[in-house]
């Protein structure tokens, strides 16, 4: 009954996918179509695109089992964060600058932004490059834990299930680009909604009601060593949970996938609607799966919870799997479309970014006879096949060899890396007029740098714990060097801008005069006249 269940909603949902990817190929017939919609996606599709793209299954399978289990119910706030951080601050922050801004320019990808805000062809090559490397990694990491929940149903290899989603997210994502990508992640985050609050309320009820969950979870000492750690407020490790938090919700405001969906959004008015859309989306979804993972310690003994022998400590993609493991069959269908969805989704937005920036940064001014549109589009087509390709086999190589550590690594600092070197050069964009060239030349080096030394660190095996409180606590982990690396790069920005060559003073204004055009509306329209009328009729 399980298997038919699954199959049956399984089907419905990929023949949904590929018809969306065949209704939407007359939208992607040109790079502005393709890459950004024609810059004309409304704020639902927007709202949920920035979402579904936000948050995979890394955060529901890994993120959720491994910071749950470390935290218990306090790590609600990473979910909280990314909702009123990651999402509300972000497109209040950024969201009006970055598509006036960027529609000035007509820049289509983060690299691009650069290149053209700053007049530089060395900063758009190495963001480019940054990307590239770093971006891979990332979307080879989403098809973490896919295995354990596919396993709760069906008996099948690993390489099966990443094939399946690879090849089936391509075919929509070439037929209809931008637009496919938007209306299919609407449709997956709907998914995700009914999923996430399906399986919180199985989770609670299974274990007696909220009230009796969180009195059994008080009972637990664990790692903390104290009965309450996992039900109090702020967790057993309080400094931990906030660097959590902090990479988790800050980290997106520089991701090129992520701010990539400010470019496309239609009007003014709609980025006011996305903004709510957003951060509701944000905390069911993200404060759900997280408050989920909270209750992994009332499963330490489940048999599919799997421990690694040397540590003692267990493996963090077992967790959410072993708390499904037990519920109704039609939650796990449920689940393991819930969590397709969320890869296919982020799984889709990250190819279209590598292949927009590698083809329109990289291929297209290398290009000597030019490139029309037609042309542009067909070997974005080509590198979405390569990054999704490639993307898959590092997946099934991880899998398949996982004494080769180097993967693991890069898939650990990437996030760190790339909003590190990009978040702060992007923020400081849209607001100063002070910000130089060689100060995101300097942000670019600093991410990549505190990326790649903690890759080292964690590859090499190096102990930190003689490297004093601070040095030891920055690089004990990917994500306290990651929060590091992006709020250093906050401080590196302006300070370095003050000591080297000024910005052109003419490449700065047009940068700004996209700010200063001047609307006219009725007077009718006009908030303020309607003030002085009434103010002088009752005079």
């Amino acid at each position: 009954m399980k298997i038919l269940l699954t199959i049956l909603l399984l089907v419905c949902f990929f023949a949904t996918m590929i018809g969306v990817g065949i209704y939407t190929r007359k939208k992607a017939t040109d790079v502005n179509g393709f890459v950004l919609g024609g810059r004309s996606v409304g704020p639902w599709l927007t709202a949920f695109a920035f979402g579904t793209s936000y948050f995979s299954a890394v955060i529901f399978v890994g993120y959720a089992g491994q910071f749950g289990w470390n935290f218990g119910l306090s790590s609600t706030w990473a979910g909280l964060g990314n909702a009123f951080i990651g999402s509300l601050l972000a497109w209040n922050i950024l969201g009006r600058r970055t598509r006036v801004m960027t529609q000035h320019y007509d820049a289509k990808t983060m690299p691009d932004f650069f290149g053209k805000r700053f007049n530089s062809k060395a900063l758009k090559i190495a963001a480019s490059i940054i990307v590239f490397i770093f971006l891979i990694p990332y979307t080879a990491s989403l098809y973490n834990g896919l295995s354990s929940l596919f396993g709760l149903v069906f008996e099948i290899p690993y390489w099966v299930v990443i094939a399946v989603m690879a090849v089936l997210t391509g075919i929509y994502v070439i037929f209809g680009g931008y637009m496919a990508t938007a209306i299919n992640d609407f449709i997956q985050g709907i998914i995700m909604l009914f999923g996430i609050s399906a399986v919180i309320i199985a989770v609670v009820m299974q274990n007696g009601g909220l009230v009796e969950s969180m009195k059994s979870l008080s009972q637990v000492s664990g790692d903390a060593g104290w009965n309450g750690a996992y039900a109090s407020f702020l967790g057993p490790d309080p400094l931990a949970l906030l660097f959590v938090v902090v990479l988790t919700s800050l980290g997106t405001w520089g991701l090129p996938q992520m701010v990539g969906k400010f470019y496309a959004i239609k009007s003014e008015n709609d980025i006011h609607k996305g903004t709510v859309i957003s951060t509701v989306f944000a905390i069911i979804v993200a404060g759900g799966c997280y408050f989920l993972g909270g209750f992994g310690r009332l499963y330490a003994d489940n048999p599919n919870v799997i421990y690694n022998e040397a540590t003692g400590k267990p493996l963090f993609d077992t967790i959410v799997p072993a708390m499904l493991s037990t519920l109704p069959d039609i939650i796990i269908s449920i689940v393991i479309v819930l969590v397709l969805s969320a890869s296919m989704s982020t799984l889709s937005s990250l190819v279209l970014t590598s292949s927009s920036t590698f083809t329109l940064d990289v291929i297209k001014p290398l290009s000597k006879k030019g490139m029309d549109d037609k042309k542009q589009v067909f070997i974005m087509r080509l590198f979405i096949v390569f990054f999704i390709a490639i993307s898959a086999v590092i997946a099934v190589i991880k899998d398949s060899h996982p004494s080769i550590t180097f993967i693991a690594q890069m898939m650990g600092v990437s996030w760190g890396a790339l909003a590190g070197a990009f978040l702060a050069p992007f923020l400081y964009s849209l607001y100063s007029k002070k910000i130089t060239k060689a100060s995101v030349a300097v942000c670019y080096v600093w991410g990549c740098s505190i990326a790649v030394f903690q890759m080292i660190i964690s590859l090499a095996k190096i102990s930190v714990a003689g490297w004093g409180p601070i040095f030891g606590y920055i690089f004990k982990s990917s994500i306290n060097s990651g929060v590091v690396a992006m709020v250093g790069g906050l401080l590196i920005v302006p300070l370095v801008s003050l000591f080297t060559k000024k910005p052109d003073e003419n490449i700065v204004k047009d940068a700004f005069s996209s700010y200063d055009r001047t609307i006219t509306v009725k007077v009718s329209e006009s908030l303020g006249d309607d003030e002085e009328e009434k103010e002088s009729e009752e005079k």
